[in-house]
C-alpha cells in the first residue's frame, strides 16, 4: 500500500498521523491474517525509512511515485488536511493528482481520515468531488469536512466520519518503564530548556532539573502546563495575547509552563517568542526538544496536567492520553476538534481575553474532575473508532 501525506517534514501532527495508520493497518492486517507492505511518499525517503522502518521513495519525483503505485495494491491518502489551500496553491492539485495517477494505474484508492479545507477558490471543488466519487472508500475526521463534500456533489452513503487516527496512537511504553532509557532525551517534563531574564534584561535558554525527581524532593509540585504555539499573524497580536494569557495564569496559580514545539523550527521560534515576553514579565518557561518520534511527544503531553494549544495535534495529543485541553483557534478545524468533545475554544487569533483564559485554565487545574465528567466518555468513543478506516481498508483488500 502507497500512503500519500504530508510526510517526511518531521511536522509531529503529520508524523504522528503516518505513525497511526501505519500500526492501526498492522494490527488490521494481523487480525486478517495477510501481511501489509507500506510505500511512504516522503519529503525525506531516507528519514522515514530510518524513523518508521518502511520503504519510502520521493513525494516529488513522479516517475519514482509512478513506480511505487504501479507495483501496489492501492493508495491511502491522508491523513491530515491536504485538501486546503489556505497555506499555498499547490496542496490540493499535488494530492489530487497522485490520486489521478494511482487511478492510471489501475488501483483503489482510499481517503483515510482527512480534514477538507478550507477550500476558497471554487475551481477546486468539482476535481475533489471527482477524485473522492472515484474512490474505493472515503472517510473525514469531522462532519464538517463531510458537509464539504456532500456541497461539492460526493454522495452522502459514500462518506463517513471518523476520529483522527492519532486518537488510536499508542504511547509506547509506559513513564516508569521508559524512565532509565530516555533520561536526558525525553523530557515530558523531564529534560529540555528553560527561559528565564538575566540582569540585563536579555533571554537565556538553559537545561533544566528533572521534574520527577524535583517533585520527589519536595522542591517543585507545580502542575505541568504544556502549551502549543505556532507563527500565525503577521503582527504576533495572537500571540502577544497568548502570552498575556499565561502571565496571568501564573499569577492565579503555581503552574510550571512547558512549551512544545508541534514542527521543528517554526514552533520553536513562535514559543521563543511568548516565552521572551513571559521572562520579560519574571514568568519563568522551560522549551522541550521538538521530537522526532511522535510516540516521544506524546508522552511529554501525557505528563501535562493541563494543555493549551493552538496546534490541532497538541490537543488530539492530550485528549488521547486524556489530559484536560484548551484550544486556541486559528482554523475551524480548532474548533472543529473541540467541539467533538463537547466543548468550545477558549479564543481565538482575532480574539481572545487573557483574563478568560487564565481563570479558565486555572479552574481545571483547581479541580479537573468536571473537565475529565465532561469529556472523557467523547474520547473513549474516539479512541475505540480511530482505527475504523484501517479495518474498512484492509476489508476491501482481501475481498
Amino acid at each position: 500500500m502507497v500512503l500519500s501525506g504530508y510526510y517526511g517534514f518531521r511536522n509531529s501532527g503529520d508524523e504522528a498521523v503516518l505513525k497511526s495508520i501505519l500500526t492501526a493497518l498492522a494490527e488490521a492486517a494481523n487480525d486478517a491474517g495477510i501481511v501489509v507492505e507500506p510505500v511512504v511518499l516522503s519529503g525525506d525517503p531516507e528519514w522515514t525509512t530510518k524513523q518508521y522502518g518502511v520503504e519510502a521513495v520521493n513525494r516529488t519525483k513522479l516517475g519514482e511515485v509512478r513506480r511505487a503505485l504501479k507495483n501496489s495494491d492501492g493508495l491511502i491518502s491522508g491523513g491530515g488536511s491536504l485538501l486546503q489551500d489556505a497555506t499555498g496553491l499547490g496542496s490540493i492539485p499535488y494530492y489530487l493528482g497522485i490520486m489521478a495517477i494511482a487511478r492510471w494505474c489501475g488501483k483503489p484508492t482510499f481517503v483515510y481520515a482527512q480534514g477538507i479545507g478550507p477550500v476558497n477558490r471554487k475551481v477546486f471543488q468539482p476535481f475533489i468531488a471527482r477524485a473522492f466519487k472515484r474512490s474505493a472508500y472515503v472517510s473525514v475526521r469531522d462532519e464538517e469536512s463531510a458537509t464539504l463534500l456532500r456541497r461539492y456533489g460526493v454522495p452522502p452513503v459514500k462518506i463517513e466520519v471518523v476520529p483522527d487516527p492519532v486518537m488510536g496512537l499508542p504511547a509506547g511504553l509506559d513513564v516508569g518503564e521508559e524512565s532509565g532509557k530516555l533520561e536526558g532525551v525525553l523530557g515530558g517534563a523531564q529534560s529540555g530548556a528553560s527561559i528565564s531574564e538575566t540582569k540585563s534584561g536579555s533571554v537565556n535558554e538553559s537545561s533544566v532539573e528533572s521534574v520527577g525527581d524535583s517533585a520527589a524532593d519536595g522542591e517543585d509540585t507545580r502542575p505541568l502546563v504544556g502549551v502549543s504555539v505556532r507563527f500565525w499573524r503577521s503582527d504576533r497580536a495572537d500571540l502577544d495575547r497568548a502570552a498575556a494569557a499565561l502571565e496571568a495564569l501564573a499569577g492565579r496559580h503555581a503552574v510550571r509552563l512547558r512549551f512544545l514545539p508541534f514542527h521543528r523550527g517554526a514552533d520553536e521560534d513562535a514559543s521563543r517568542y511568548v516565552m521572551e515576553r513571559l521572562a520579560g514579565s519574571g514568568v519563568a518557561a522551560e522549551l522541550a526538544p521538538a521530537h522526532d518520534d511522535p510516540q516521544l511527544m506524546l508522552r511529554e503531553v501525557g505528563r501535562c496536567a493541563l494543555l493549551i494549544g493552538m496546534r490541532l495535534h497538541s490537543l488530539i495529543y492530550a485528549a488521547n492520553r486524556n489530559v484536560p485541553l484548551l484550544g486556541l483557534s486559528y482554523d475551524p478545524k480548532i474548533d472543529q476538534f473541540v467541539q467533538r468533545l463537547g466543548q468550545r475554544a477558549v479564543g481565538t487569533t482575532e480574539a481572545l481575553d487573557p483574563d478568560f483564559v487564565a481563570e479558565s485554565a486555572a479552574e481545571i487545574l483547581r479541580d479537573p474532575s468536571e473537565w475529565h465528567r465532561s469529556c472523557d466518555e467523547a474520547i473513549r468513543r474516539l479512541k475505540q473508532d480511530a482505527a475504523r478506516p484501517s479495518q474498512q481498508i484492509i476489508d476491501f483488500i482481501r475481498n
